[in-house]
């Protein structure tokens, strides 16, 4: 970690803004900040500048997931998302992030979280991920279909079924049907119309 790294910090709050520069002073390395304070200066920050991590409240996009943000204000690939949590998030739209961290997290659990995301691989949990089968069962789950009938229509053995299923909780750290369905909704998998429909 001993080249420069762009930070920028996403956050409403001065106060809150503040505590996190002021903790993430303390690592060491050599760390350039950007203090964004609204979605309109994200907007305008991202444009003029290759940030390596961005910190973001996902109230300032209105939860917006990383994916969205990355398809509509964010053109550098290899910017790494992490949530800042000042209030209760879905546990499936945090998984989505590269890594969250919250106010009520202690100095030293901050600065490990960005020590691991800093130096983790570029991943982009996105639909990129899931085979085109893993897209068809997780676009079935989310109709409301049960491993047995998803077995049936694909002819499928339940137990295939069932693997295909544990790897897609696995890649997209998802483990609930309501967190599949915001997934399947955010990545176009499936329309809203259509979720409980059980053709």
């Amino acid at each position: 970690m001993s080249k420069q790294i762009k930070i920028a910090i996403a956050e409403s709050s001065d106060v809150i803004r503040a505590g996190v520069i002021s903790i993430l002073k303390r690592m060491n390395s050599q760390i350039l900040f950007f203090e964004i304070k609204n979605f309109q200066q994200l907007r305008q920050s991202v444009a003029h500048h290759n940030f390596d991590i961005l910190i973001l409240n996902p109230i300032l996009t209105g939860f917006s997931s990383p994916q969205q943000l990355k398809k509509e204000i964010i053109k550098s690939g290899g910017i790494k998302i992490i949530a800042l949590q000042s209030v209760l998030c879905e546990n499936s739209l945090l998984s989505q992030y590269d890594e969250s961290i919250s106010i009520f997290d202690s100095s030293e659990q901050i600065i490990s979280k960005l020590k691991k995301a800093i130096s983790s691989p570029d991943t982009d949990i996105s639909t990129e991920c899931l085979s085109s089968r893993e897209k068809e069962i997780v676009g079935l789950v989310v109709k409301g279909l049960s491993n047995k009938q998803i077995a049936q229509k694909l002819n499928l053995s339940i137990h295939t079924v069932i693997t295909h299923r544990r790897n897609i909780s696995t890649k997209l750290d998802i483990h609930s049907t309501s967190g599949l369905t915001i997934y399947a909704i955010v990545n176009k998998l499936i329309e809203i119309d259509d979720i409980n429909k059980n053709d």
